[in-house]
């Protein structure tokens, strides 16, 4: 399978190619100065949406391959006044050796796919969150070693977060389990799923959560939703009924107190500072994929 050209969902790399990118951002961890494969080239970074993780990790991780994050707001962008996204992926493809971008519009994302000669990376998008999903797997393989026949929960808000990891993980050959109350669960993922969350966590290495009002949600319906999340938090008593030396993940922000207890968020069964670091290595491996295709072939 040749690589991908873009990066919208996860679903476009296989396992050889997904085992070949975790490899290498394990790799760009121990020296995360020993590659140059942006150097000299620019990478456009469009961000429509808040961003701390994916805006520190995509910047800083462009300069240490070498190359130059060219940061892009909305009100810095004609996209506001009515240029199609079309005219803006044909003229962000003659300046910039990839396009990232963080949005709220699915239709722009796959707009801009469709039309730039380089490839788009989804940094975030109403339906998936891949590049979350691959530092996730990063942080995984570190802890668990073989992703084959391991499991993970996640509890919480069936979201992209939640989608994606299902997606990319089902890739790896880990087993992937989402808890969410009725009203709240995703149906188009390969994960199995549950409604109770005791029993989702069972046998689980690893159990994983997100906020439960998000910056896409309506603030009217936060009320509703703490209260039909409740029992889907992250606690130590949550943690003790999955497998032995189970550890929390959080894709963060986090709300001590909501979706995690500040117990497990600072103590010491999580991975979820390390899971933060990740999303640089893991972007970086997959920033060299896109750009040198035919690299790793040798």
């Amino acid at each position: 399978m040749p690589a991908p050209h873009h990066f919208i969902t996860g679903a476009e790399l296989d396992a050889d190619r997904l085992d070949l990118l975790l490899h290498r951002a394990a790799a760009l961890k121990e020296a995360p100065q020993s590659s140059r494969a942006l150097e000299g080239r620019t990478v456009a970074l469009i961000f429509q949406k808040p961003s701390t993780r994916t805006r520190t990790s995509f910047e800083s991780g462009v300069f240490e391959l070498g190359g130059h994050p060219m940061i892009l707001r909305p009100d810095e962008m004609q996209l506001t006044r009515g240029e199609s996204v079309k005219d803006t992926a044909l003229v962000l493809s003659r300046h910039s050796a990839v396009i990232g971008l963080r949005t709220g519009d699915e239709d722009q994302l796959n707009g801009l796919a469709e039309h730039a000669s380089v490839p788009v990376v989804n940094m975030l998008s109403p339906g998936h969150h891949p590049c979350q999903a691959i530092a996730d797997l990063l942080t995984l393989k570190e802890a668990l070693g073989d992703l084959k026949g391991r499991t993970i929960t996640y509890v919480g808000d069936g979201n992209n977060v939640a989608r994606s990891l299902a997606v990319v993980g089902e890739i790896a050959g880990l087993k992937v389990r989402i808890a969410a109350p009725s009203g709240y669960q995703i149906t188009d993922t390969p994960a199995e799923l549950f409604e109770d969350p005791v029993e989702a966590v069972k046998g689980a290495d690893a159990i994983y959560t997100d906020v439960w009002v998000s910056m896409s949600d309506d603030e009217s319906s936060a009320a509703a939703r703490r209260e039909a999340l409740h029992d889907y938090a992250i606690t130590d008593e949550l943690l003790d009924h999955a497998n032995d030396g189970a550890f929390a993940l959080h894709c963060l922000p986090a709300h001590p107190g909501e979706e995690i207890t500040e117990s497990v968020l600072y103590g010491d069964r999580q991975r979820i500072w390390d899971q933060a670091e990740n999303r640089r290595h893991a972007q970086k491996a997959l920033l060299e994929l896109l750009v040198s295709p035919r690299a790793e072939d040798g």
